[in-house]
């Protein structure tokens, strides 16, 4: 199997800090590899690193094989707010840009003769094939208006068309860096099952568990500045990385015992009177820092009190919300219980966001009553991030808010030790907020909220830029939460662990409730979807029911217009034949690329309806 990559001793410090050193590792043809560690240890730079835009301290080397392309997907997406969805896609196509881009605007502007040469250019860089590809792949991850500004398209909406340019350009290695942010469960699954079956290798930062188990076979983790590489799924990751814990934990303890008899020699007599061998002296000295280890793992310890929370919480009577003739909400009702899980799921732009803020009191509804109960207490944790003052460090940001947190047993925690159990430690505390990883500013956001003893939470995708680590915790402690709790979350895996039943927001305001786990649910909708196709081919192909005959049995000319349908539907008959053959043949070819599989598995079903629709009328006519 060839190596795809090879990386041999790169390091990266910020300041003081050492986030990784002298990591070296080798990445072959067609491994799928996640690489995990929690927020602030170099995953990010570590990507941008073998992805070129950054460059490894005191030298290292990454070598990719010779002519291999490689694509990039930034957590955050760079582009030019002022470009169409059209441009900014075309403008990563390299050398054909020029012409797509000429030959759009030549239909736009009507001129014959720009258009000829726009034309021309076109066929000399086989433009067609190029464009027909990016507006399948932008429109199956549901980008239909070319034409909109970059800078108008929400935060899902952006990642989908960098998403887009990442799978246009074919490149044999990809470097993702959390491709799931900001993303609908839709569009997760799309690009889970592009993955799955493409036969790119692949390197990722993520922390979606579903995502990761279906998609990665190797787990990379960095862990106190060494790379530790564990074949198998997230799963298997979990099994293995316990058992080198336990390794490590009984070479500690070996060296511990070995260092105590070592100090007693060391310290039996002075060492220049004995002539003590300088390399037992020396070994002792590293045997001591071996034994010094610590195993104890940095994660974020959940310790906050509820606040009482009485039999009324939030009750919503015949709400309706409207923002000019969008409807948001159409006469919802419903009363929210102490102690209620609700996770709510649908597409970007449905209104979900919109919903938590009606539910917090942030808007008001256009028709309809909410009612909140006097003892209410909500903590929202919005996909707006921390609000923070110019210049204001980490501590400042907490004291704000108290200078003292109450526990779940009633004791008081300081400001600092609470900072502390959210991994932040003394030196931190002076930092400014603004300077600190989007992951640390969002656990820095999850204790602002948490240390308020809210009641109710409504974390509005809360897995957003937070490492696994964190999400385990988070996940533990929202399981004890008893209070109620309303969560948007495109994570599946999240969901599954911490809500009870859905809304599914279906758009035009309505809202279903589905008792049950999100994995439930989707079943759930595989299984209505397939059982709509089967009752669509079995209407399909049933028999029209007989007409009433006059006992005048002779058979009656068929009208003009008739003639000539009845001549129509023999040619298309053949036509579609011929259509159909075709794509059977190409897809047992083997060949084909996920997007273009699913698209000639669609037309097939549509072309077996059309011949079954076709034959019926056939028949009609001819009787």
């Amino acid at each position: 199997m060839a190596s795809y990559l090879q990386v041999e001793n790169i390091s990266k410090s910020y300041g003081d800090r050492t986030l990784f050193e002298n990591i070296s590792f080798n990445i072959n043809e067609g491994d799928k590899i996640a690489l995990v560690a929690p927020n602030g240890t170099g995953k990010s730079s570590l990507l941008k690193i073998l992805a070129g835009v950054e460059h490894s301290d005191r030298g290292g080397e990454v070598k990719f094989m010779k002519d291999i392309r490689v694509a990039f997907l930034d957590q955050t997406s760079n582009y030019d707010p002022k470009n169409t969805v059209f441009e900014e896609v075309y403008r990563q196509m390299g050398i054909l840009s020029p012409a797509l881009i000429e030959y759009e605007q030549a239909l736009i502007s009507g001129d014959s003769g720009r258009l000829e040469r726009a034309i021309a250019a076109m066929d000399a860089v086989d433009g067609w094939s190029i464009e027909q590809n990016i507006k399948q792949t932008l429109s199956s991850l549901k980008i239909e208006r070319l034409d909109q500004p970059m800078g108008e398209l929400s935060g899902g909406e952006a990642k989908r068309v960098a998403i887009a340019c990442m799978m246009l350009q074919n490149a044999e290695f990809l470097i993702l860096d959390e491709p799931t942010n900001h993303l609908d469960i839709e569009i997760i699954e799309y690009l889970e099952n592009f993955l799955q079956r493409s036969r790119c290798t692949l390197l990722m930062v993520t922390h979606d568990r579903y995502f990761l188990d279906r998609v990665c076979n190797t787990i990379m983790e960095i862990d106190r500045g060494k790379l530790y590489t564990y074949r198998g799924n997230y799963t298997q990751y979990l099994e293995k990385r316990e058992e080198r814990y336990l390794n490590m934990q009984a070479e500690i303890d070996k060296s511990r015992n070995l260092m105590r008899r070592e100090l007693e020699w060391i310290r039996s007599t002075p060492q220049a009177r004995t002539g003590k061998a300088r390399y037992r002296v020396n070994a002792f000295y590293d045997l001591r820092e071996k034994a010094s280890t610590s195993l104890r793992s940095g994660t974020v310890e959940i310790d906050v009190a509820t606040s009482r929370l009485g039999r009324k919480i939030i009750d919503c009577m015949d709400v309706d919300l409207r923002f000019g003739n969008r409807v948001m909400l159409d006469k919802f009702s419903y009363k929210f219980t102490r102690g209620e899980r609700v996770g709510i799921v649908g597409h970007n732009g449905v209104g979900k966001t919109t919903f938590l803020n009606l539910i917090s009191g942030a808007l008001e509804p256009t028709a309809g009553i909410v009612e909140r109960g006097e003892t209410l207490r909500i903590g929202y944790y919005s996909q707006r991030g921390i609000s923070f003052k110019a210049g204001q460090t980490v501590l400042e940001c907490v004291q704000d808010i108290a200078e003292v947190v109450k526990a779940s047993d009633g004791s008081a925690i300081s400001a600092t030790t609470y900072l502390n159990r959210f991994l932040f430690p003394h030196d931190s505390f002076n930092k400014r907020v603004d300077i600190l990883s989007g992951g640390e500013q969002r656990r820095l956001y999850l204790l602002t909220v948490l240390m308020r003893n809210p009641n109710m939470l409504i974390l509005d995708e809360p897995t957003n830029d937070l490492d696994i680590m964190t999400l385990n915790v988070l996940e533990e402690y929202l399981k004890e939460f008893e209070g109620s709790l309303i969560i948007v979350s495109h994570d599946r895996y999240f969901l599954d662990k911490t809500v009870d039943h859905l809304f599914v927001f279906e758009g035009e305001g309505r809202i279903k409730d589905f008792v049950g786990m999100y994995s439930e649910y989707r079943e759930y909708m595989r299984e209505k979807e397939a059982a709509e196709r089967s009752e669509q081919r079995t209407t399909n192909n049933a028999p029209k029911p007989q007409q009433s005959r006059t006992h005048d049995t002779s058979k009656r000319k068929l009208s003009f217009k008739e003639q000539r349908e009845l001549e129509q539907i023999e040619a298309d008959l053949a036509s579609l034949g011929e259509e159909r053959a075709a794509l059977e043949t190409e897809l047992s070819s083997g060949n084909l690329a996920y997007e273009r599989l699913s698209e000639v598995s669609k037309r097939i079903e549509d072309i077996i309806a059309l011949v079954d629709e076709k034959e019926l009328r056939w028949l009609e006519l001819n009787e």
